[in-house]
């Protein structure tokens, strides 16, 4: 365990150690507590970044070109031509 020296202002102090006292612990509890808090948070940023990555080096077949205009999109008739379109290509490639 290592340890560390921080200089805070006085009223800083003076309130650390009354919320240390209330809470039955002591300053250095509480900065402990505080920086473990703050490497986790990293460690999980980290984590969900890593996972966003993965996400988004799987994604393949997304092409914007292939997207619908906004007409096409509230044209239902056209709509439901594509979706029967998809529906029988997966029939035909069962």
């Amino acid at each position: 365990m290592k340890n560390i020296t921080v200089s805070v202002p006085d009223d800083v102090y003076r309130r650390a150690r009354i919320r240390a006292a209330e809470k039955g612990t002591s300053v250095s509890a509480l900065v402990r507590d505080q920086l473990e808090k703050i490497a986790v948070e990293d460690s999980e940023f980290e984590r969900l970044k890593r996972l966003q990555d993965q996400v988004i080096d799987s994604i393949r077949e997304f092409s914007a070109a292939d997207r619908m205009s906004r007409d096409e999109v509230h044209d239902r008739d056209a709509l439901r031509r594509l979706e029967y379109s998809a529906v029988r290509d997966k029939q035909k490639s069962s």
